[in-house]
C-alpha cells in the first residue's frame, strides 16, 4: 500500500512512519510536511535511506502540493495539525486554517483521485470535560479551546464528506501521547528537559487535572489497525487506560530524576482548562488491539530518551534547529 502521511515529521507522525516501514515490508510511505515549528526532519533521519520512504515539503492547505502526493496514493493518514492548546489561545487563526481548511483540501483530493482510505487523526479533547464515566464515539462534542474546537470542526467535515459523497473516511481520537521525539512544549518533554537543565517546572492551578496517557508506539499500532481493518465512516477512541493527575505525573518525573518538590513552580490555571478526559476504547479493542507498554515503563523509557538525546532537544529549545532549517530547506519539495 502506498500511504501518504501528512505531518509525518512531527511527533506521532514520525513514529507512525517508522512503525509502517518496520511492520509492513510492502508499504511505501510519502511524508508531506510543511516543516512548521514542530516539524523536524531529524525525527526521520533514521529512515532516510529506506527506498520505500520519500519526503515532500508542502502544506495541506495547498491543493497543488496535496495533489502532487495524492495522485498515486492508496491511503492518506492526516496527522498534520496545530495541536498546542496554549498557542491556540494566543493565536487561534492558524488552528482554524490548518485543522479545518487543510482537512477540506485533503478530503477533496481523496475524492478527485479515488483514494481508498482517508484516516483523520483527532483527539479526545473534542469531547471536553468528562467529570464522570468515559466518552464513547457517539457522544456530543463539547470542545473547550480553539485547538479542540478546530479539531472537532475537522472531524465534522470528515463525517459530512462520508454522508454527502460516500468518501471512505475513518477517524481516530487518541488520548495524551508520550514518547520519543515529542516537541518540548508538551508537559512531559517540557518538564523532563527543564529538570535535566536544573530549571523549575510550571504546574497549572492545583495540578489535579487528569489525562489518560498512551505510549506513542501503542497509539501507532492502533492507528495502523484502524487504517487496515476499521469500518468506513467509523470513529475509534484510542487510550492507554492510564488516568493520571498532572501533579502525580510531575511527582513521578521528579522521583525518577532524583529531585523534589522544590522544582515545582505553581502558575495560574489556563483559561478554559478541562478538568478530566476519559475515553471508552471498546471499539478499537474489538478489532484486536491492546496497549502493550505499561505507563510506568513508558514514562521511564521516555525520560531516558530525553536524557540520552540532549543534542536533539537543546537545538529545539535554543532555536538553533529552526535557523538551520531556514537556511537548508527553504524551497525544499
Amino acid at each position: 500500500m502506498r500511504i501518504v502521511v501528512t505531518g509525518g515529521a512531527g511527533f506521532i507522525g514520525s513514529n507512525f512512519v517508522r512503525h509502517l516501514l518496520r511492520e509492513h515490508a510492502d508499504d511505501e510511505v510519502v511524508v508531506l510536511d510543511k516543516l512548521t515549528y514542530a516539524g523536524n526532519l531529524e525525527n526521520l533521519r533514521d529512515v532516510e535511506g529506506d527506498p520505500r520512504y520519500a519526503f515532500v515539503r508542502g502544506d495541506i492547505c495547498d491543493p497543488e502540493a496535496v495533489a502532487q502526493v495524492a495522485a498515486e496514493a492508496d491511503a492518506i493518514v492526516n496527522f498534520a495539525a496545530e495541536t498546542h492548546v496554549d498557542r491556540s489561545i494566543s493565536g487561534p487563526e492558524d488552528f482554524i486554517t490548518t485543522d479545518v481548511m487543510g482537512t477540506h483540501v485533503l478530503l477533496e483530493a481523496v475524492r478527485a483521485h479515488g483514494i481508498r482510505r482517508y484516516l483523520q487523526i483527532s483527539t479526545d479533547e473534542v469531547y471536553g470535560d468528562v467529570l464522570q464515566g468515559s466518552s464513547v464515539e457517539g457522544d456530543p462534542l463539547r470542545p473547550s479551546s480553539p485547538y479542540s474546537a478546530s479539531k472537532a470542526a475537522g472531524d465534522l467535515m470528515v463525517l459530512a464528506y462520508r454522508r454527502t459523497f460516500g468518501t471512505p473516511v475513518l477517524i481516530t481520537r487518541s488520548s495524551n501521547n508520550y514518547g520519543p521525539f515529542q516537541y518540548p512544549e508538551k508537559i512531559i518533554p517540557l518538564f523532563v528537559t527543564n529538570l535535566l537543565d536544573g530549571q523549575p517546572v510550571p504546574v497549572y492551578g492545583d495540578g489535579r487535572n487528569v489525562r489518560d496517557w498512551i505510549y506513542v508506539d501503542d497509539n501507532c499500532r492502533a492507528i495502523d489497525l484502524v487504517l487496515r481493518k476499521g469500518a468506513d465512516g467509523e470513529i475509534y477512541n484510542i487510550g492507554g487506560g492510564n488516568e493520571v493527575a498532572n501533579i502525580d505525573l510531575t511527582h513521578a518525573m521528579l522521583a525518577t530524576l532524583g529531585l523534589d518538590d522544590e522544582m515545582i513552580r505553581w502558575v495560574d490555571d489556563r483559561a478554559g482548562h478541562d478538568r478530566r478526559y476519559s475515553i471508552d476504547c471498546s471499539r478499537v479493542r474489538a478489532l484486536g488491539w491492546e496497549p502493550r507498554v505499561p505507563y510506568e515503563d513508558g514514562l521511564g523509557r521516555t525520560i531516558s530518551w530525553y536524557r540520552d538525546n540532549r543534542a536533539w532537544w537543546e537545538k529545539i529549545k535554543s532555536g538553533e534547529w529552526r535557523r538551520y532549517y531556514e537556511r537548508q530547506y527553504r524551497g525544499l519539495s
